[in-house]
């Protein structure tokens, strides 16, 4: 989406995202969480944050929920009001992963068009699409908010997964069936991804300082 204003000029900080990340000894990335309700979106990405945050790195964690009593609290759960909640986000995660942030981010999210426009946005190579893979029996069994049980009373009429449809992510990066693995095990596969794919460096150095000596170099 374009802006309405052509008057606008883009600028550019003094200190790079590369900086940043030099500082924090991290890799600025988004994992997006996606999958149906109760299939351990919120419950996995925080669990994945405490990791981080216990191995020195700096993690920000942006929920469904939370999102919607705030940025997007004028939003509803129509096609097209998911598809902005969606973009919103995006544009959000995309900032704090210039900032060097690791951002998981909690969302149904169920459109694979907007889970693609929202990758176009961070850009491939810092989107990671984490699928919590579980079936809707599953999680209508757990259903931790009553919200299956409102829908089959029709309280609620849309309802992804059994009113509204969800697509699921033919190649995420990672997988998670919940359903078979616990949570620390859940967040366990994801740290590791992270590792091995260099997105967790080793702590940063004072730039003053020569790396292979110690020793200043001021």
């Amino acid at each position: 989406m374009d802006p309405k204003s052509r008057n606008l000029t883009y600028h550019h900080g003094a200190v790079s995202r590369t900086d940043r990340e030099r500082l924090l000894g991290q890799r600025g990335a988004v994992l997006w969480f996606t999958g149906l309700s109760g299939s351990g979106k919120s419950t996995v990405s925080h669990a994945v944050e405490h990791e981080l945050y216990r191995a020195g790195h700096l993690v920000q964690v942006l929920d469904g929920d939370n999102v919607r009593h705030g940025l997007c609290k004028d939003l509803g759960f129509s096609d097209e009001d998911r598809t902005e909640n969606i973009r919103r986000i995006a544009e959000v995660a995309k900032l704090s992963v210039d900032a060097g942030l690791l951002v998981l981010t909690a969302f149904i999210s169920p459109f694979r068009a907007d889970r693609d426009a929202a990758r176009a946005v961070v850009g491939s190579d810092r989107f990671l699409e984490v699928y919590l893979d579980v079936p809707l029996e599953e999680c209508e069994r757990r259903d931790p908010k009553g919200l299956y049980k409102k829908v089959r009373a029709g309280e609620i009429a849309e309802f992804t997964g059994v009113s509204s449809p969800y697509e699921p992510p033919t190649a995420p990066e990672i997988a998670l069936p919940t359903a078979e693995l616990t949570i620390e095990e859940s967040a366990a596969r994801v740290v590791a991804h992270l590792r091995e794919h260099g997105f967790l460096a080793a702590p940063a150095t004072d730039p003053s300082t020569d790396p292979s000596t110690g020793e200043s170099n001021r």
